[in-house]
């Protein structure tokens, strides 16, 4: 039988290139997904960048025109005359205009060459060539910044904003000028900080810095990267000093000729999105672990399924030969049946007329012995073929197998242990106790030769019910209530090889002197007589169990009848013999007349018909063969049931089994023997059909 083959390759492959395409759509949706996710959280970021940015551009704007209104304010006072240069006067009141301008710490007063003529303080003015635009070209109402500087006295980092003093030509005009705190051109920057990484600079349209955040520069070149900024107005994304892409916006405060520059590091502000990148990232390897699971699962339940069929495929094509094999064995022991028929019947008789003690009487014993034992034969091989025509009854299971094992423990050979749980007391079969008897005692006497070196004997009898149909060894079982019968050894076990021949009829491994390979197949047929089923399970080298299947009846267990002493004799009663082989009717009419009844024997079961048509009332009962060419003997009693003939119907046949006495039982046959028959077989049966 061919084993069962592995998932085919392809179709393995097969199913890990799906599962690998799909996972590969899906990460690829993902990652389109996620890449347009990082698009629009960047977008987001750029907006709320924006509008910071002119937020606080406005503030600086609104910051420098105060500053520069107060600056208007000075110089009007200095054109009318009221701030004198030089004056303590001057000085004060210029200490008083400073401490009224939000953000202004000093005011001076410088000449057109550059001589200080009044101050708020003694701090320093800073260089008049550091501010832009020049100071010399300065318009009346043109504001001019300066470089930051460094106040000598508080060490504050600084920014001038200066106007012309008067409507002077600009050659020979002064200028107000006014310190500020460099920081204070961030306004509310630090409180507006939309996170730890923004970062802020101002810077003159010449690209000199004026302030920026208290953290590594943004760019190689500052002012290099200020008229970058300052010629590419709508640059998002650039890349800083530390190497860093950052995002950056850009807003100009005209009239002062500033441009403020605010930026984000792009990492630190994609960080959500990565968060979120990252979870996708462990969905779609749990998403991949779930689709290798899931092909690795769907394959080992096709590899299952695959093992299932074959398994049940195997047990179809052994039971397929069991039953061919049955059925050449059947037609086989039927015919030789016949054969020990007449051999018994005849020598019966002859051992009759044979004077007692003589050594025709002697040698006809060996005859009958040697015929009996071919009927012996013949019933095992019936036994496997479930052929027998054996008398099914009600009996109660526990017993039977208690007095095997009885019987088997005076008998065990050394180094065996017998173990044995019996927990089925009560429950009952149909079928015949001897082969029940015998089945039992085969398999026990095999699983003690499976152990020549010694071992556990374990006999195990319990109540089972199954709810499903199981696929066993050798035959399915379908669901009820069984008594599981299982018998185990420690011998070496059972190859594949033998498993598939282990029931044949005439196969052993064993040498030919010690067994004739039939012990094995008697237990399967009984089994299948009984309408149970067998398992069997085996690891090389760690021995074997036999399960087997009967199926439990609930009805109550059948009484023994009593053996009569002597053979009951008939009183002239008509017989009607029907049996093909011509032979055999002879003998019976021999047997029946000894019996005290007057038989009529037919070969042909239509003539037979047509004579109980014609004399009904002549015959009290009739015994039939059942395999006869044209009408067997269950289709002649049920043509005679259906002309209303109600005289008892005696089957004798060497083949049927179960099948027979369900047929039988339909037909309306009384009884139902098998072949050989002995003589007073044969007188108490007929004794019990026409009393």
């Amino acid at each position: 039988m061919e084993r069962d083959s592995p998932l085919p390759a392809a179709t393995a492959s097969r199913g890990w290139l799906i599962a690998l395409g799909l996972w590969l759509l899906l990460t690829a949706i993902a990652c389109v997904a996620l890449w347009r996710l990082r698009g629009e959280a960047q977008a987001s970021e750029m907006r709320e960048l924006r509008v910071l940015s002119l937020a606080l551009t406005d503030e600086i704007e609104r910051g420098l025109q105060g500053a520069e209104a107060g600056l208007h304010a000075v110089r009007i006072e200095v054109s009318k005359g009221r701030l004198r240069s030089g004056e303590a006067d001057t000085q004060r009141a210029l200490r008083t205009r400073a401490d009224l301008m939000p953000a202004v710490r000093s005011l001076w007063l410088v000449a057109a060459d550059g001589t200080l003529l009044s101050a708020s303080d003694s701090s320093a003015p800073p260089m008049l060539g550091s501010f832009s635009p020049a100071l010399a070209q300065l318009g009346l109402d043109t504001p001019s910044v300066s470089r930051p500087f460094v106040d000598a006295a508080s060490g504050e980092s600084r920014v001038a904003l200066a106007v012309r003093l008067d409507d002077a030509p600009a050659a020979s005009a002064g200028w107000i000028v006014a310190s500020m705190p460099a920081t204070a051109l961030l306004g509310a920057f630090s409180a507006a900080l939309p996170a730890a990484d923004a970062r802020m600079a101002v810077f003159r349209r010449d690209g000199v810095r004026l302030v920026g955040a208290p953290a590594a520069a943004l760019v190689v070149d500052e002012a290099v990267m200020a008229q970058r900024l300052a010629s590419q107005p709508d640059m998002r994304l650039r890349r800083a000093s530390d190497g860093t892409d950052r995002l950056v916006t850009l807003h100009g405060v005209r009239r002062y000729e500033l441009e403020v520059l605010l930026s984000r590091d792009l990492e630190a502000s994609l960080q959500g999105w990565r968060q979120t990148a990252q979870i996708t990232a462990v969905g779609i390897v749990l998403l991949l672990l779930t689709l290798a699971v899931s092909v690795h699962l769907v394959q080992r339940a096709d590899r299952r399924r695959a093992e299932a069929q074959g398994a049940l495929q195997a047990q179809r094509t052994r039971a397929s030969k069991l039953q061919s094999l049955g059925t050449l064995a059947g037609g086989v022991a039927h015919d030789f049946n016949n054969v020990l028929a007449a051999i018994v019947g005849f020598g019966e008789m002859a051992q009759d007329a044979a004077p007692p003690g003589s050594a025709q009487a002697r040698h006809l014993d060996k005859v009958l012995q040697a015929a009996m034992r071919g009927k012996a034969l013949v019933e095992r091989i019936l036994a496997f073929s479930r052929g027998g025509a054996r008398a099914a009854s009600v009996f109660e299971l526990q017993p039977v197998v208690a007095e095997v094992l009885a019987l088997l423990a005076g008998s065990l050979r050394a180094g065996v242990v017998l173990e044995q749980a019996l927990e089925a007391r009560g429950a009952c079969v149909r079928g015949d106790a001897t082969q029940a008897f015998e089945a039992v005692m085969n398999l026990c006497t095999n699983a003690m030769q499976a152990m020549p070196g010694g071992g556990m004997l374990s006999v195990h009898l319990q109540r089972l019910r199954v709810a499903e149909t199981r696929v066993l060894s050798h035959s399915l079982l379908p669901p009820g209530e069984y008594l599981a019968l299982s018998v185990a050894d420690q011998g070496e076990g059972i190859t594949p090889a033998v498993m598939e021949r282990l029931f044949e009829p005439f196969f052993t491994t064993r040498a030919a002197q010690s067994g004739t390979g039939l012990g094995l197949a008697v237990v399967h047929g009984v089994l299948a007589e009984f309408g149970g089923a067998i398992d069997v399970r085996s690891v090389v080298g760690q021995g074997a169990r036999f399960t087997l299947y009967f199926p439990q009846c609930h009805e109550a267990a059948d009484l023994a009848a009593p053996a009569e002493p002597t053979l009951p004799a008939g009183a002239g009663q008509a017989l009607l013999v029907v049996d093909d082989d011509p032979t055999l009717v002879e003998l019976a009419e021999a047997l029946l007349r000894g019996l005290g009844y007057q038989p009529v024997g037919h070969s042909d079961p239509a003539a037979a018909l047509q004579a109980l048509t014609d004399e009904p009332q002549r015959y009290a009962a009739l015994i039939t063969d059942e395999v006869m060419p044209g009408l067997s003997g269950t289709q002649l009693t049920a043509r005679l049931r259906a002309l209303d003939l109600r005289l008892p119907v005696l089957l004798v046949s060497g083949y049927g089994g179960a099948s027979l006495a369900a047929r039988a039982a339909e037909a309306g046959v009384s009884r139902v023997l098998s072949k050989p028959l002995r003589r007073a077989e044969l007188a108490r049966a007929l004794a019990e059909l026409v009393a």
